[in-house]
């Protein structure tokens, strides 16, 4: 792939690109299926990923003519490349084998080692006889929705389709490689304006908060409302606190630190709760949730809108959902999308139906709703969460600052490209919409 970097960070043409041989081999951080059980009967804590993520050469996949290979550019870590590398709640390697099951072309994912990662920016290199809108020479950034577009069950909204996955998770050839290998309908413009890194972090979190809260399909936040958003710096709550400002919408932000406090503030958002400062604890032991303290967080919440919150966007999972469930209002609505802190939930179920409040799954986004928070991203109305950025060779490292959440808003992962920084082709844009708003998750990580 060096050839295809010399190219793009030189400005080549899409003629130049297409005479490029795509090679054999490429360079991935991949999980191996022998090493699938070397965690067994570690806690989940001390599960490391410097342990099982590998860096190397792996062969090159054919490719199919609904698809287009992508010299990735960055990458980032989300928190399916750590369930990825620490072998939980199961391997990813029971997806790969079901999705070889299904056709030919299926089946090259069904392989001994998995190539990790579920975001990616860059530029098309090849596509198959079957794309229309996409050439040689386009600036991408990839979303992880993989859906079969010849199934009927993923046209009114492919997030239901009988077959859908998360590309680099439920597939292989994920983006924190040198190349990849998506279809199509993965595919959506880069924002010019944007560093290869700073567009690459985007797609997985921003459009899992835009489903979440914007869309039809979950929350649909109205002006006025006010969401209490769980780890309000991190991968996802940094974007749901800049669409609930951007909506009109008054967020509370739980982070767990005066930094983070901070940080928020900077956004904008003036609602903020330091958990640890507070020294909340739902759970007394194990097995026992601490209703006094969810009262003592509600008032908490009270004490700074004077209402208890119509929304709350909630992805801790078992730490969380008691607390969750009990803090919405009457009639309000927990929005759920993931469960890092563990799947099991718990929750009094009569704050629930003797208050007709209501639990909604969310997950991920369809390309539309991917397509339009893109939109908004290149209007320059969002602004990209990087904090920092890594290069490929150490993605194991980044993968377990994720793990332990010692981290804000997302980090980046550069692929082919060789230094930060490269990738913007807009630079007035950029500077209208502003660097200090751009680079400000990036500012803060820096003191």
């Amino acid at each position: 792939m060096q050839d295809f970097q010399d190219a793009i960070v030189n400005g080549a043409k899409a003629e130049e690109l297409a005479a490029l041989p795509v090679p054999d081999h490429y360079r991935a951080a991949y999980v191996r299926r022998s090493d699938a059980m070397m965690f067994e009967g570690v806690p989940s804590n001390d599960k490391d990923p410097r342990l099982s993520i590998q860096v190397g050469e792996v062969p090159t996949p054919e490719l199919a003519p609904d698809e287009a290979y992508v010299a990735v550019m960055a990458s980032s870590i989300n928190f399916n490349t750590v369930w990825t590398s620490i072998f939980e709640p199961l391997p990813t390697f029971g997806f790969l084998e079901r999705l070889g099951r299904e056709s030919g072309w299926g089946a090259r994912h069904n392989l001994d080692h998995h190539v990790i990662g579920s975001d990616g920016a860059g530029v098309v290199i090849q596509v198959g006889s079957a794309v229309r809108n996409w050439k040689v020479g386009d600036q991408v950034v990839i979303h992880c929705n993989y859906v079969d577009d010849q199934d009927p069950s993923s046209h009114n909204d492919s997030m239901k389709a009988a077959n859908q996955r998360i590309w680099g998770y439920e597939t292989n050839f994920g983006g924190l490689a040198d190349l990849t290998l998506v279809k199509a309908n993965q595919l959506m413009p880069k924002p010019a304006h944007l560093t290869w890194e700073e567009s690459a972090v985007n797609a997985l979190c921003a459009s899992t908060s835009y489903r979440m809260l914007v869309s039809n399909n979950a929350a649909t936040m109205k002006q006025g409302d006010i969401v209490l958003i769980w780890g309000a710096t991190g991968g996802l709550g940094s974007y749901a606190v800049q669409l609930v400002l951007n909506g009109g919408g008054i967020p509370v932000g739980v982070v767990s630190s005066a930094d983070k406090v901070q940080l928020l503030k900077e956004m904008g958002c003036e609602a903020v709760i330091d958990r640890r400062a507070e020294d909340f604890r739902f759970w007394r032991d194990e097995h026992t949730q601490d209703e006094s303290e969810w009262r003592r967080f509600g008032k908490c919440i009270r004490d700074l809108v004077g209402e208890d919150p119509d929304i709350v966007f909630e992805h801790p999972g078992r730490q969380t959902m008691g607390a969750s469930v009990f803090a919405a209002k009457r009639g309000g609505t927990i929005v759920t999308c993931a469960a890092t802190s563990g799947y099991m939930i718990e929750y009094d179920n009569r704050h629930l139906w003797m208050k007709l409040k209501q639990i909604v799954s969310s997950h991920f986004a369809n390309y539309g709703e991917a397509w339009l928070m893109n939109r908004l991203i290149d209007r320059g109305a969002i602004q990209p969460t990087l904090s920092a950025s890594f290069d490929l060779d150490q993605v194991a490292d980044a993968t377990r600052l994720v793990h332990h959440n010692e981290h804000e808003g997302k980090l980046g992962i550069r692929c082919l490209s060789p230094a930060p920084g490269l990738g913007i082709t807009d630079p007035e844009k950029r500077a209208r919409i502003g660097e200090d708003r751009i680079t400000m998750f990036q500012r803060h990580q820096a003191v």
